[in-house]
């Protein structure tokens, strides 16, 4: 039974239509879009791994070897069964730096970018017989059902459709981070065809040909071949060395390394993956000698590895033929798409971008899509021109022999990322030379009809189908003993040893604690414009930014050390991880160290060891609760306390800090002492540089109060910490100051009462009998220069108890004695009040007064004390003016102060008086006009209000004129965010 080789094309191409909209369905978002995160989906994705192996060359091997196809599959499923040890340590470096090759991986890692380009070429030239074996089972397998179609058409044909789908889906994204969703649905759903039709012809075989298990267990008993019943003997080297080949699999195959890391989508994907795909494996496996048994049964005439488009023949069903040719051409397609565009990928980062980086191209992102395209066209006609000469000239088999072994010489390298340390580049590379060099003289030359240099030595074995695997052994362990050596003999630099660390098991890397050139976010973008243009530089870093969820604009050392290590991971998947440290090191680099050096970055050890939390265990889990008990010690402490690194940046601030600064830890940690509010900066800062270790009772205005703070110092460094630093405690004294001042006040109070009371006993009793003398006098006659003495007298007396009232309302004044029950004052209501009560007197009618402070400018005070403020000064200020003066009233906030300025027209006060005026009972005015007690109440009010008040006289220096009488109190500030500008805008 044939087709016809149109029908065939047609077939071919209405099935890889459907694969294309399956693809662009989900790329566009729809429904097909919310399976793809599914790891059922995830899964099915991985049996790309199979390839044409699951269709054709599994059973070719069966009829060949028995049972040692299964080490195909056996391999690859103990790697994922390993996954917590193997897979996940790759997986989360992977994720951690943007690391989508295997070369990226070796490039980070060793930090060479010789390593990556090796890897790279390795790769591509043992992937070309992969791909060279995948075309071969395509065109042999359509000649067999049209044999008419020439063979080389149908190969072309297959690669350009190929070259076409992996175009459009494989490199659509400038961004190489981004996973391709439509992409995996699509292999999936080879994967699924592939599974499908093999366990429905493996029914078909038992049931039709055999008539069900009895069937074909009388069959194998009665059949004469040893071979028939699956138990030839299994070459135990051949099939030891496929099992260790498909165990690397996991990790060195480029389709395997991409489909398993670079598309997963959630570590417990890779979970549900460790026993999905060895089930789907095995699913994939157990119809293979079924398929055997009933090509042998039926006599069919087609080479073994082809059994299943044979039976199907001979079956005469045109449609299982069409869908075993069909499950052919999916596993062929899918290996094909993503092998060739994951090496192109790597040839991008790894070959190209080394030679030449897109610095003057417009548009980063359009000319790596473009260039990716052509690599995969390039790779693609690679393979197909492989193919012509060599590939199908050779078995299955021994094409993927060749490949797998050429990929195995990358294991020890990949092993050695996250289980030996101690390795290092010069090991690495000279062991992959030793090990390709073996590969390449053993395996590749012979068997491509090249040159067998074995034979023109005359060594006693030359390389063959039955001894392939002494070769691959041989070469493995020259590659990897000449790794071992060469990387104990040889040291490792600075820069892989901190990468060993950010690979390896459980380490954490320790970065120093440096400040970078650039200052700012802003900067990071003018500096990286010179490599990468200011458009992809601004879209990189506000990228960074986002992921980070920093504000647009940085300043703090600490985040700005984290944005540049997110931009370093972002365009170590753009542009590979060479690349990306290159231009990051030479374009974001660190000021230079002083001192002689600086310490670690706290705060991003601190970061690290937070993830690590529920990994840790055994001494170092009982490590980490002591180290989180200290911390969380220092957090509570009932003092404010702060850390402060020698180049003043902030490394700690505690709970209590917060609630006295009113600053979070967030905001700040990782910033410099600059960065705080001017009030706090200026004192933090003058006391870290300063060379005193404690300061008493520091007065500081903080939202509208005074507070008096102790600090305290100590330096942090020691036998056991040699970083430089000091930690700041700030004791807030204001309640124990604001205690005693009362206290002082109480016995003030009672002194200034009794000698008031004494006063007042001992002179207001006679000037009551004066007064009533003078009375009685007016009584008792009639002469009027008796009565004006009389009325004299009792004026006099008067004038007396006046003076006696000041005095006692004078020692009545507190000066903290209601501190705790003040409330927000607006001062231009005070002054206003005050305006009004003087209205309503009969002096001054010709004065006019202005009130030009600000409505929202708060005190917290008293109103009615700070009325009587007003009055006094405005009073004073009335009865110096001349007829028709003004008297201005301006206000000002200045930081956080209230500044008040009383200014008349007056003929001003006279220097030699000026330090007199605030003396009770000192007055510039005419006799019987004040009783120099009201700028003494002002003092003392403004003294009890935590201001201070001063006189400037004359107001005008032209004229010679005017007083300005200036107060400043601490200005009130609500409890709002208006207003207030983050630490790190004010960096």
């Amino acid at each position: 039974m044939s087709f016809s080789a149109t029908g065939l094309l047609l077939a071919s191409l209405l099935y890889l239509i459907v694969l294309f909209g399956i693809a662009w369905g989900t790329e566009r978002g729809t429904l097909l879009r919310r399976w793809v995160r599914h790891p059922l989906i995830y899964t099915l994705s991985l049996g790309v791994y199979a390839g044409i192996w699951a269709v054709y060359g599994a059973i070719g091997m069966a009829a060949d070897s028995g049972y040692g196809f299964l080490a195909y599959y056996l391999g690859i499923s103990g790697a994922f069964l390993l996954a917590p040890v193997l897979l996940n340590p790759i997986l989360r470096i992977g994720r951690a730096y943007q690391l989508t090759s295997l070369a990226d991986l070796f490039a980070y890692r060793y930090r060479s970018q010789w390593a990556g380009t090796l890897v790279t070429l390795c790769s591509a030239a043992a992937i070309l017989a992969l791909l060279s074996m995948q075309i071969q089972a395509v065109s042999v397998s359509a000649s067999l059902l049209a044999p008419d179609a020439p063979p080389k058409v149908i190969s072309v044909m297959f690669s350009l459709i190929v070259v076409l789908f992996t175009m459009l889906f494989g490199a659509r994204r400038h961004q190489a981070s981004g996973n391709h969703q439509g992409l995996v649905l699509a292999i999936a759903f080879d994967s699924l065809v592939k599974v499908v039709a093999l366990l429905v012809l493996g029914g078909v075989i038992l049931f039709s040909v055999f008539g069900g298990t009895n069937g074909l267990e009388a069959w194998l008993a009665e059949t004469s071949h040893p071979e028939a019943t699956m138990t030839m003997a299994i070459n135990d080297g051949s099939w030891r060395a496929l099992l260790l080949m498909s165990f690397a699999a996991a990790l060195v195959l480029p389709h395997m390394y991409h489909m398993t890391f670079s598309e997963n989508p959630s570590p417990r994907a890779l979970a549900k993956a460790s026993w999905g795909l060895p089930l789907y494996l095995l699913l994939v496996g157990l119809p293979v000698p079924l398929i055997v048994w009933g090509g042998q049964a039926l006599s069919v005439d087609a080479p073994p590895a082809f059994f299943s488009i044979g039976v199907a023949q001979a079956l005469e069903s045109p449609v299982l033929t069409m869908a075993m040719y069909i499950a052919g051409l999916s596993a062929a397609s899918g290996l094909m798409i993503v092998s060739t565009l994951a090496l192109s990928g790597m040839v991008l980062n790894h070959v190209v971008l080394p030679l030449k980086t897109p610095r003057d191209q417009g548009d980063i992102y359009r000319w790596l899509q473009w260039v990716k395209r052509l690599l995969i066209a390039v790779i693609l006609f690679l393979a197909l021109l492989f193919h012509e000469t060599i590939g199908q000239h050779l078995d299955l088999s021994i094409l993927g022999a060749i490949s797998l072994s050429g990929t195995l010489q990358l294991l020890p390298g990949a092993l050695g990322v996250i289980y030996w340390p101690e390795g290092n580049r010069r090991g690495l590379i000279a062991g992959l030379f030793t090990g390709l060099f073996i590969w390449l003289i053993t395996l590749v030359l012979p068997f491509s009809v090249a040159a067998d240099i074995l034979s023109w030595l005359e060594l006693p074995v030359t390389p063959g189908y039955d001894n392939w695997h002494l070769f691959t052994f041989v070469s493995l362990t020259a590659n990897i003993s000449v790794f071992a050596l060469v990387s104990i003999l040889s040291p490792a630099s600075p820069e892989e040893t901190s990468a060993a660390q950010a690979c390896s098991l459980g380490a954490l890397s320790r970065p120093q604690r440096r400040e970078l050139l650039a200052a700012s976010s802003n900067e990071f973008v003018q500096q990286l414009a010179e490599p990468l243009g200011i458009r992809v530089a601004r879209r990189e870093v506000e990228r960074a930014l986002n992921q980070l969820k920093l504000p647009n604009v940085e300043f703090r050392p600490y985040q700005l050390r984290r944005l540049r290590d997110q931009v370093e991971i972002n365009l170590s998947g753009l542009l590979g991880p060479s690349v990306a440290r290159d231009i990051v090191k030479r374009h974001l680099g660190f000021k230079p160290l002083t001192h002689g050096g600086t310490g670690q970055d706290i705060r991003y050890v601190e970061r690290a060891l937070g993830d690590y939390q529920n990994q840790l265990t055994g001494l170092a889990g009982e490590l980490d609760n002591l180290r989180r008990h200290y911390r969380q010690t220092l957090q509570n402490l009932p003092i404010p306390a702060c850390s402060v690194g020698e180049d003043g940046e902030i490394l700690m601030w505690n709970h209590a800090m917060e609630s006295l600064t009113n600053i979070s830890a967030e905001e700040v940690v990782g910033a410099k002492l600059l960065a705080l509010p001017e009030h706090w900066h200026a004192l933090l800062d003058d006391f870290n540089r300063g060379d005193d270790l404690h300061r008493y009772k520091h007065r500081l205005d903080l939202r509208g109060k005074p507070h008096w703070l102790n600090l305290h110092k100590a330096a942090l460094s020691g036998p056991d910490h040699t970083e430089g630093g000091s930690i700041i405690l700030v004791e807030d004294q204001t309640e124990t100051r604001l205690l005693e001042d009362e206290l002082m006040h109480s016995e003030r109070l009672a002194s200034v009462g009794r000698l008031a009371a004494g006063v007042a006993h001992e002179i207001g009793n006679p000037v009551t009998g004066i007064s009533s003398l003078a009375q009685n006098l007016k009584l008792e006659t009639d002469d009027p220069s008796i009565l004006e003495t009389a009325d004299q007298i009792q004026q006099q007396t008067r004038r007396i108890s006046t003076i006696l009232q000041s005095l006692m309302n004078f020692a009545r004044t507190g000066n903290h004695a209601h501190a705790n029950r003040y409330e927000p004052v607006s001062l231009h209501r005070c002054i206003d009040e005050s305006i009004n009560l003087l209205s309503l007197s009969d002096k001054g009618l010709g004065i006019s007064f202005l009130n030009e402070c600000p409505t929202s400018l708060q005190v917290l005070g008293d109103e009615q004390r700070l009325v009587q403020v007003f009055i006094n000064l405005l009073a004073n200020a009335r009865d110096a003016s001349p007829d028709g003066g003004t008297i201005r009233v301006a206000g000002k906030a200045d930081g956080y102060s209230a500044i008040i300025e009383v200014i008349d027209e007056g003929s001003g006060i006279p220097a030699d008086q000026l330090d007199h005026i605030f003396e009770p009972f000192y007055t510039t005015k005419a006799p019987n006009k004040g009783t120099g007690l009201g700028l003494s109440l002002v003092y003392s009010i403004i003294e009890e209000h935590y201001g201070n008040i001063q006189v400037e006289s004359p107001a005008n220096p032209e004229t010679g004129l005017g007083t300005c009488v200036r107060l400043r109190l601490p200005a009130y500030e609500p409890d709002t965010d208006s207003g207030y500008s983050s630490p790190n805008e004010r960096s």
